[in-house]
């Protein structure tokens, strides 16, 4: 396995930059947010479904439904704010939060299918079991279980504030952070596992590994590594307050945007590069087929990297700075979105199998169901 991970951040190191001149991605459509819902801003990351449609969800309640050729296919008016990024389960029906307390299930058509009521703002972007289970945090300090019906499975009450978003593991442990300062691992029943303190809030997703890994960021300026069992591997020191979600490669790779500056760490948790420019934190990097790395800069710019610390390619006419992390579908369409327009970006990726990674992108693939990739 080691020499296998060391081959392929060779040839990330190496090749992988003069094979990235060909994968340069050109602006398929860009779609307006003020037309569509008659209001600017947005944070939650778009999600796609295995149909190409995209679901776009506004700060200010609105979840948009957009076609593969950027066109306005509905709208749906949710109660108040939305900061939660949608989930798309296996029968396409979305699944988001709202500040107005509530966890929302949308049909594919755009029509209410129910709410679960919390006690407080739900932020936490929903992970989805492999039996349809949706679990997420809520402001109110709990983590809920709800079944594909709307009916509550089970809560656990923290000590703080869940806004972190839930990653599941292979066997079915879900994962989230809280403002307790704690990282919880719970078995599918809601029964806790374990739990790994750090000193400061949790407010990030965590990332998944090949190996059960997990990876996630503190605001008490570190990145740490915690096996399954919740014992610690390594810890980092970043020197940055981050709510910032890692992403892991196919070699093992972590990549992050701290608040001042974008890099990547070995699996050992050793730098191997330091982007020399600032990014916009918050906004997770997306790891590309080629093993191309995509990030949001500040001063309205979308780079990508390809083992190097100059960019091969940059967009340089966004409207503001990327408001969300870019998602890669399954056809391999890029879109990001600045808070004015959805954008989408097509490349050649080259033949299949594409090899991204475990956890390639925020929310781990294109529907955010929060579960890692087999391996």
């Amino acid at each position: 396995m080691k020499q296998i991970l060391c081959w392929l951040w060779v040839w990330w190191a190496t090749v992988g930059a003069a094979v990235a001149a060909t994968n340069a991605p050109t602006l398929l459509w860009k779609f307006s947010l003020l037309e569509a819902a008659g209001n600017l801003a947005a944070s939650a990351t778009p999600a796609v479904a295995d149909d190409g449609t995209v679901y776009v969800a506004t700060f200010w309640g609105r979840l948009l439904a957009v076609s593969p050729q950027g066109k306005k296919l509905w709208r749906f008016d949710a109660g108040r704010e939305i900061a939660s990024s949608p989930a798309i389960g296996d029968d396409g029906t979305i699944y988001f939060g709202s500040r107005d307390w509530k966890m929302y299930a949308v049909t594919p058509a755009g029509r209410l299918k129910w709410t679960f009521p919390t006690k407080a703002w739900v932020d936490s972007s929903p992970a989805l079991g492999t039996d349809g289970t949706i679990y997420f945090g809520s402001w109110d300090g709990s983590f809920y279980a709800v079944k594909p019906d709307g009916t509550r499975k089970w809560a656990y009450v923290t000590g703080g504030i869940v806004d972190s978003s839930p990653a599941i593991g292979a066997d079915g442990t879900i994962y989230f952070g809280a403002h307790d300062n704690n990282l919880y691992a719970l078995k599918p029943d809601g029964t806790l596992r374990w739990k790994f303190a750090t000193d400061g809030p949790i407010t990030s997703s965590p990332a998944i590994g090949t190996n059960g890994t997990l990876y996630f960021t503190s605001m008490d300026h570190c990145i740490y590594a915690v096996t399954p069992e919740g014992k610690q591997q390594w810890q980092r020191n970043i020197r940055n307050l981050t709510r910032s979600s890692p992403v892991v490669d196919a070699a093992g790779n972590l990549h992050l945007t701290p608040n001042s500056f974008s890099c990547t760490l070995g699996p050992d948790g050793h730098r191997r590069l330091l982007y020399p420019r600032a990014c916009v934190d918050e906004v997770s990097p997306l790891v590309a087929p080629g093993m191309e790395l995509f990030i949001s800069q500040p001063w309205r710019a979308f780079v990508a990297y390809a083992g190097k610390d100059l960019p091969f390619w940059r967009f340089d006419n966004l409207i503001d700075n990327l408001a969300a992390s870019p998602v890669m579908s399954r056809d391999g369409v890029i879109y990001a979105l600045d808070g004015h327009f959805l954008y989408a970006f097509r490349a050649n990726w080259g033949p299949r199998p594409w090899r991204t990674g475990p956890w390639p992108m925020f929310r781990a693939n294109a529907r955010h169901t929060g579960q890692v990739a087999a391996p």
